[in-house]
């Protein structure tokens, strides 16, 4: 199957795919643009939600709304739309990036500076009643963060290191430990971003700057490499019916002249089996 356009559209900095498992939808976000997309393939249907501020990943939340990774921390929207802080720490010059849900229904929320400092960021684990720890520190862009099908294994990307880590998960999902590299992207084929884990444990990836996705074994194998109608995929996420489809955010931001596809939603139908994503739990 070829890679098709599943919603055009012309997000400057489209990130943060989530398959919405109890609404059949599936969330994203532009970043810059400070929206959260919802879009129904089945029927079409899509919305738009606008933020105070830029949002760099939106997640379904337990009973209802989205949890968001906003410039100045953590908030919670509630479904009819009001809006509460769960964890407000502003640093001038930072903001959210990607952000995921564990197993356990914590939320994982990365940090970044606008000029990628090196080292400015974070990545932090939100418990569902907002308490918070830092779990990483000295991040630049804190983006993908996914878990093995049975929830021993994380995996994680800090963008400019051109790597996939992998931690071991202890202390029943608050604890990460033992990082290591499980791939490491060659020079000249991206930078890896947003990510996703499948069924089979294997890990996809989107290439920043490398028109591809790629699928590497639990064992960091390249096994499966798909080529994009666009120079920057950001993320990747498994949604639709069975959730045989992978869906694909892509950008604009930065490119002297953007194609009409860049920026829109695109989907490789029966591209596998994914992983049902927890809301979060809070």
């Amino acid at each position: 199957m070829r890679v098709e356009t599943a919603l055009r559209a012309s997000a400057e900095l489209g990130e943060g795919p989530t398959w919405d498992t109890a609404a059949g939808r599936l969330l994203w976000v532009d970043i810059l643009a400070s929206r959260v997309h919802t879009f129904d393939p089945a029927t079409g249907d899509r919305t738009v939600m606008a933020t105070e501020q830029h949002v760099g990943a939106a997640k379904p939340r337990a009973g209802g709304g989205v949890v968001v990774n906003l410039r100045d921390g953590v908030g919670l929207y509630e479904a009819d739309g009001r809006f509460s802080w769960l964890r407000r720490d502003p640093v001038p010059g930072r903001r959210g990036n990607d952000a995921a849900v564990a197993p356990d229904g914590a939320l994982w929320a990365g940090t970044m500076y606008y000029d990628e400092t090196p080292g400015g960021g974070s990545l932090v684990r939100l418990a569902p009643d907002g308490t918070a720890t830092t779990a990483l520190d000295e991040v630049t862009v804190s983006n993908g963060t996914g878990w093995s099908p049975d929830g021993t294994l994380m995996y994680y990307v800090d963008t400019p290191t051109r790597r996939i880590d992998v931690f071991d998960v202890r202390d029943g999902g608050a604890v990460v430990a033992d990082r290591r590299p499980l791939v490491s992207v060659e020079e000249g084929a991206g930078f890896p971003d947003g990510l996703t884990v499948d069924a089979d444990g294997c890990v996809w990836v989107a290439l920043w700057d490398g028109a591809a996705v790629r699928r590497y074994t639990p064992e960091g194998v390249l096994d499966r490499v798909v080529p994009v109608p666009v120079r920057r995929p950001t993320a990747c996420a498994f949604g639709g019916a069975g959730l045989g489809d992978l869906y694909i955010t892509t950008a604009r931001v930065g490119l002297a002249a953007p194609t009409p596809q860049d920026g829109s939603l695109l989907v490789l139908p029966a591209a596998g089996t994914g992983l049902a994503q927890p809301p979060f739990a809070g």
